[in-house]
């Protein structure tokens, strides 16, 4: 595989303190504690989980948003971890976010024509008479009327918000997007269209893209590849139709057997896998495997080794002692 985004061992933790003068370090939340991942140019990732698991703290140490504790992020050849100051602001016309809110993430004393264009000023030399042709020429990109340039976020729809902060990350003309549940606060046919539209983007301009999201059935729709990550770490990564029809992991299995079935009779006939208790808190995980305290195929060699992330079968990798033996008697 031809890599394009590389993650080395990626850990991004941080320091639990008390004291008001003398501050003394109590402990440390492990959000993301060793990832490593592979994308290729064009590549749609699909990055799900539990709240709490890590997976927007990974996009956003990606992105060097958050600084990494440990390891490299290395994206077309050039490491990430390593760029300070104007350097890294220089680089990140290579790679952009969406953020879950698009109100939240929008100027709300800004028009549609001002966000776009101060995003398009921020990394390229553009005539100031071109920017209004350059907006309209984004805004049409993500199937909104020019007419609207001069609108608040305000008055726009949710949807049509999000379709805005779509057209601000693509205003630098990136190589990489990381989308951070960029539909859980629109409406089920809404969701859609963004879906939908984030896909013929991707398709289009060769966009590698890292879709995050709580939601198996919305991630099945987008990515090639699925990641699924618990407390931190990776647990299972495969290509998203054979992870959400044939999963290897005890976790992965309990949310596809969460995701509902639009037919009444097999909807009856399956079997939900419910998960007893809540994830262990990332500033005091368990010992050996994370997962072990909610497992139902959990022995005493899963309480005492950390399992890796290793291949399983063509395109699958998954972390588990057990994966095999379940496999085999399911």
């Amino acid at each position: 595989m031809n890599t394009f985004l590389e993650l080395r061992d990626v850990k991004t933790h941080f320091p639990v303190e008390h004291g008001l003068v003398f501050r003394k370090r109590v402990g440390t939340v492990r959000a993301v504690d060793g990832v490593s991942l592979a994308l290729r140019q064009g590549e749609i990732l699909g990055l799900v989980g539990e709240s709490g698991c890590g997976k927007s703290t990974l996009g956003r140490t990606i992105l060097q948003l958050l600084p990494a504790s440990e390891g490299t992020v290395v994206l077309g050849g050039r490491n990430l971890t390593e760029l300070r100051g104007a350097e890294l602001r220089s680089a990140r016309a290579d790679f952009q976010m969406i953020f879950q809110d698009p109100y939240a993430s929008l100027n709300p004393r800004m028009t549609v024509v001002d966000t776009l264009a101060e995003a398009i000023r921020a990394h390229h030399a553009v005539p100031a008479a071109e920017l209004p042709a350059r907006v309209a020429v984004l805004m049409e990109k993500v199937g909104l009327a020019p007419r609207y340039q001069r609108k608040y976020p305000h008055e726009f729809s949710g949807g049509q918000r999000q379709r805005i902060a779509i057209a601000r990350a693509l205003a630098v003309e990136p190589k990489l997007i990381v989308a951070d549940e960029p539909v859980s606060a629109l409406d089920v046919s809404i969701q859609a269209q963004i879906i939908n539209l984030l896909a013929k983007l991707s398709r289009e301009m060769g966009l590698t893209l890292v879709f995050i999201s709580h939601d198996l059935s919305v991630v099945r729709h987008i990515a090639d590849r699925i990641a699924v990550m618990y407390l931190g770490k990776i647990v299972e990564l495969g290509p998203a139709t054979e992870v959400f029809d044939h999963p290897l992991h005890p976790y992965t299995q309990a949310l596809v057997s969460a995701v509902p079935v639009p037919d009444p009779e097999r909807e009856k006939r399956r079997k939900r896998i419910v998960l007893a208790g809540d994830p262990p808190s990332p500033l005091n995980p368990p010992a050996g495997c994370a997962f072990h305290p909610r497992c139902q195929h959990a022995t005493e060699a899963c309480k005492a080794t950390v399992p890796a992330l290793e291949p399983f079968a063509a395109g699958r990798e998954v972390a588990c002692l057990r994966a095999r033996e379940i496999q085999a008697s399911s």
